[in-house]
């Protein structure tokens, strides 16, 4: 049987464990797709935490991971535009999981991948590189603009910067010191966590920022909530009470294949640079998980897999 890596019951990193699943089968609207590599994203850590039970129940266990590329094993009813071998990218279907020899995947929110891009950058498209390019077409930012971005180091704020910067926007990053090289390879300015950071971005843009795009949470978010006027232009990807408490509002995700096919162009063109920093197998998934449930990752860890 397929091997996964995944979690047996919700908690911590104890709950992890590498096993054997059926094969899966698809259902309508879906690809059985052999998975070459899989994104590593926050998402990842908090299912298994339990954070989103009530939201997205699951069968026990369950394979680990939200994205993938791979190649196409079986199409299911109702599906157009793909065909078995087909080399796809794409969200995998509820209920499934990425880190795994197979998996479902979404047709609705797959691609074709294109020869010229790899499996690994492919891979790590559909979340977090989806999640920013949507957020930044949501801001709607103009060229001489600036924009804050809460937690510049992960895979959505490397993507976000660079996705601002060439729209002309002056681009701010909170993050750890050790967080500079990556963030000033974006053409972004860091701004270091901790007591004061307001004051120190003020001493950047003493006016404030035009929006912000939090990717860590209320705390953060909460510190430098009154650099920006207009509070409808804080975006919030990590916490819905940022929502609540700051008047900020959440990211309106589009999924589409078409999204995905416009992030492929980007990184072909040599526009996007995915930041694929660690590439792991799928039987040390779980120090891929800790990496970045731990914050030490700089940019995209990748499970690969055959």
């Amino acid at each position: 049987m397929p091997q996964a890596f995944g979690f047996s019951e919700y908690g911590g990193a104890e709950t992890q464990q590498l096993f054997d699943l059926p094969m899966p089968a698809p259902g309508a609207g879906e690809l059985l797709v052999r998975v070459r590599a899989a994104g590593v994203n926050p998402v990842d850590w908090k299912v298994r935490q339990g954070h989103l039970a009530e939201v997205m129940p699951l069968t026990l266990p369950i394979p680990m991971g939200s994205e993938v590329a791979g190649v196409v094993e079986e199409v299911g009813q109702d599906v157009d535009g793909f065909a078995v071998h087909d080399e796809v990218f794409g969200s995998v279907a509820p209920g499934s999981g990425g880190y795994a020899e197979y998996t479902l995947v979404t047709a609705a929110q797959a691609a074709i991948k294109p020869p010229q891009l790899s499996f690994t950058d492919a891979a790590v498209l559909p979340v977090a590189a989806g999640t920013a390019f949507d957020a930044v077409n949501q801001l709607g930012l103009t060229e001489g603009q600036s924009l804050l971005i809460i937690g510049i180091g992960g895979g959505v704020g490397v993507i976000a910067a660079q996705l601002a910067r060439d729209a002309g926007v002056f681009v701010i990053g909170t993050g750890s010191e050790a967080k500079r090289e990556l963030t000033e390879s974006l053409g972004a300015t860091l701004v270091t966590y901790g007591d004061g950071v307001a004051d120190r971005i003020r001493e950047i843009m003493p006016d404030g920022v035009d929006a912000i795009l939090d990717l860590i949470g209320l705390d953060a978010a909460r510190e430098v909530a009154d650099l920006v006027s207009d509070r409808s232009r804080l975006l919030t990807t990590a916490d819905p009470r940022v929502s609540a408490e700051l008047g900020g509002t959440g990211v309106e995700r589009d999924r589409s294949s078409a999204t995905l096919g416009r992030l492929a162009e980007l990184v072909i063109e040599g526009k996007l640079d995915p930041h694929v920093t660690d590439l792991v197998a799928l039987d040390r998934a779980g120090e891929a998980v800790a990496a970045v449930e731990t914050g030490h990752s700089r940019g995209k860890v990748v499970i690969e897999v055959g």
